[in-house]
């Protein structure tokens, strides 16, 4: 069952297999890797700017949504992914907003990829190419929201990032997870204001969780009657079902033991709590019209990709773009002591954890005097993780200074921790890479590392960058050469 959110349907070499192994990826057939890819015109060169993605026809779909975060809207969207496709059903999960963590679950659940849907950072005809990539192929889309229903940044309906603007978009009905603890019949006042909030959504039910006793649901149950809400299903309050966390979310999926079991037991609940039949029949969508969209070109035509437990914070759409393009995608461990392959023409060092490690990557001379030499002819960029290791240093936790790549001037400290989070709109100060100077990128930063060294000037920095209101945020990141790195996530282009 594959694991993980990067496919490599060109290299088939034993190295790279293992390599991919590593990160939690089996060999598929060829059918099953084309169902992989996003149609696009194929064999784009490199270094042209991201070739269209055609939108597909979308199959029913379903939002699982709260009204806040930490409502159990993963807990039961992987349930239902697991028994769903345990029943048969060629079931595809998605994730609402900026997150890369929740989608290799769904991926866990049930062996197909799972892709980001953004309002915010993706214009219409990208959102409805990457749902398009969603839907390929499968009976049913669940998608899963993050945060609540309605939250979203300050912009034009249909741009708010919002979960609720992909339920509205796509026609797909919304599940509402209610935590009922600590409440009875008032949770039915709060699942009434949803309804009310937004006209055009439609409420298919909701599903109780965190359940005390046989005679709270009947309680909780008696007020949602009242106002004619339909009870799909209820999970108990057991905290066996909560999926263990860390500072940026869930443990990755590829380091939970037993995972396997963990999405099984999801899906028994699911059977013997929640009325899959209902739920399946509530689906129900929306075909955008047909349109092309344009992704970030690929950075190189034979790409190293670094992943392990260290550096997997890449976007499916993304990875998904740059083979669709032509580009093809060799993984490597740096945790492993691997240095980037010198038949590639670039390197691509994503987020992850990689103060978590630091200790481990300061020590592996293999991995970073290859990178070095790599830079000295190629092109390399860092996103957030990636980019601390480009650095001169990394303070870790306990406030230990390990030496990385020192392939651009910054350092950074996971010691002093403070919260950066939000969307960014970013424009190149010079060409490289990522596009033309002036070129416009859009992501999203979420770390809890700071910055040692002095912020970039104009000459030094990789791009100018404000944030989802348009507020002005100055300089960010570091160019050196063709070496480049910021905090910055990347989700599109223009």
């Amino acid at each position: 069952m594959a694991r993980g959110i990067i496919r490599n349907p060109i290299d088939r070499s034993a190295t790279a297999l293992q390599s991919l192994s590593r990160c939690g990826f089996r060999p598929r057939s060829c059918a099953a890797r084309a169902r992989d890819t996003v149609p696009v015109r194929a064999n784009a060169a490199p270094g042209r700017t991201g070739d269209p993605f055609v939108t597909a026809s979308l199959p029913r779909g379903l939002l699982v949504a709260a009204i806040r975060s930490g409502s159990g809207k993963t807990t039961v969207t992987l349930a239902l992914l697991r028994a769903l496709a345990r029943r048969g059903l060629s079931v595809a999960g998605a994730k609402c907003g900026p997150d890369y963590i929740d989608p290799a679950f769904h991926a866990a659940a049930t062996g197909r990829p799972s892709y980001n849907l953004d309002s915010f950072a993706m214009d219409p005809p990208l959102l409805d190419a990457v749902a398009g990539a969603v839907g390929d192929g499968a009976d049913l889309v669940v998608a899963e929201g993050s945060m609540g229903l309605f939250d979203g940044v300050v912009a034009a309906e249909g741009r708010s990032g919002a979960n609720a603007e992909v339920a509205a978009r796509y026609g797909w009905p919304v599940i509402l997870v209610l935590d009922v603890s600590g409440a009875a019949q008032s949770a039915a006042a709060t699942a009434l204001g949803v309804t009310a909030y937004d006209p055009r959504l439609r409420l298919a039910g909701v599903i109780l969780n965190k359940v005390a006793s046989p005679r709270h649901r009947r309680l909780v149950e008696a007020g949602l009657e009242r106002v004619g809400l339909r009870v799909l299903g209820a999970l108990a309050r057991d905290d066996a079902l909560t999926l263990p966390e860390r500072h940026l979310g869930l443990v990755q999926a590829r380091e939970t033991a037993g995972l396997d079991a963990r999405l099984d037991r999801l899906a028994d609940l699911a059977e013997s709590g929640i009325d899959l039949d209902a739920v399946v029949a509530a689906a129900a969508g929306a075909v955008p019209p047909p349109s092309a969209a344009t992704l970030p070109r690929p950075p190189g035509q034979r790409i190293a990709l670094a992943c392990d437990a260290a550096f997997s914070f890449v976007y499916p759409h993304m990875t998904a773009g740059w083979r669709a393009a032509g580009a093809e995608l060799v993984p490597f461990s740096p945790l492993a002591d691997e240095p980037p392959p010198e038949d590639c023409d670039a390197c691509w060092l994503p987020g992850g954890y990689p103060e978590l490690q630091a200790g481990r990557l300061a020590a592996s001379d293999r991995f970073l005097g290859g990178l070095r030499r790599f830079a000295t002819t190629r092109p390399v960029h860092g996103e957030c993780g990636g980019y601390m290791v480009l650095g001169d240093g990394l303070v870790d936790a306990e406030g230990a200074t390990h030496a990385m790549a020192g392939l651009l001037p910054v350092a950074t400290s996971y010691a002093r921790r403070r919260l950066h989070l939000g969307y960014r709109v970013a424009h190149l100060v010079a060409a490289g890479r990522l596009g033309p100077a002036g070129g416009r990128l859009v992501g999203h930063e979420f770390h809890y590392a700071s910055e040692l060294t002095d912020a970039p000037d104009e000459s030094s920095a990789l791009a100018r960058v404000s944030d989802a209101e348009g507020r002005d945020l100055g300089f960010a990141g570091h160019r050196r050469g063709e070496v480049t790195g910021s905090f910055f996530h990347l989700i599109a282009a223009g």
